[in-house]
């Protein structure tokens, strides 16, 4: 029995099935290199910086100048007892290239205030020169091993606020991650400037304007062989806000 071959008309449609394809595939990966690669408009966003710690490898801060970084935030402390082995290393890159630098504390609800700040204080030099510290918020106190409420994590935190401004003569800025702002709702209950998180698009979770915005927080680019977190300032903010 002879093999019916196909028709004229179906060869093509399935020719235009491949293309269709291979042009899907196209644009996905362009897109999603372009969101690797993704920084705001200079032109609408003229101040913008880098936020880096020990993840993000091996840190070339001049390179991140020459991207467009016009500061640098750096994890320093976290909770109690950590410290990132990286932000001595940065820190001293980032006064040796004139570019304005500022301290990051991982706070840790399961943790009074007392043990972070002296843990922050240790670190992180006496310098009104530096950026306002700023204080992000991702763990939440469902994480702990004891039962800590509501209360207590803004209770503490504000006292940790207080703490961290006392040592460094300015008021710190607050980087609360979307989770541990809709549990806790600390833009509201704290009057400070907002950090806030949002790739690619400008972040609302905060309930009012934001004066930082991590808009990449992968950035794959020469700054480092490991990913960084790319960050714009509010049109006509100042980083030095206070």
């Amino acid at each position: 029995m002879a093999t019916r071959r196909p028709s004229r008309r179906g060869r093509w449609a399935r020719r235009l099935l491949a293309l269709l394809l291979l042009a899907g595939l196209v644009a996905a990966g362009t897109a999603w290199w372009r969101a690797q690669h993704w920084t705001p408009d200079a032109a609408v966003y003229p101040d913008q910086g880098v936020h880096v710690g020990e993840m993000s490898g091996e840190v070339n801060l001049r390179t991140a100048r020459a991207l467009g970084a016009g500061f640098a935030y750096l994890d320093a402390s976290i909770g109690g007892d950590g410290k990132d082995r990286s932000f001595t290393r940065n820190f001293e890159s980032a006064q040796q290239l004139g570019l304005p630098v500022g301290a990051v504390h991982h706070f840790d609800p399961c943790i009074p205030a007392d043990p972070q700040s002296a843990n922050f204080v240790t670190i992180v030099p006496r310098d009104t020169s530096l950026l306002p510290p700023a204080i992000a918020m991702d763990k939440l106190a469902a994480e702990c091993p004891q039962r800590v409420s509501e209360a207590a994590v803004a209770s503490e935190l504000t006292t940790l606020v207080n703490q961290i401004e006392i040592h460094a003569g300015r008021p710190v800025i607050l980087k609360p991650s979307r989770t541990f702002e809709r549990a806790y709702g600390i833009a509201g209950r704290i009057e400070r400037n907002l950090w806030l998180t949002s790739n690619w698009t400008e972040p609302g979770y905060g309930g009012r304007p934001w004066l930082l915005w991590t808009a990449n927080d992968a950035l794959v680019s020469d700054v480092s062989d490991e990913p960084v977190a790319w960050v714009a300032v509010r049109p006509s903010g100042d980083v030095n806000d206070e």
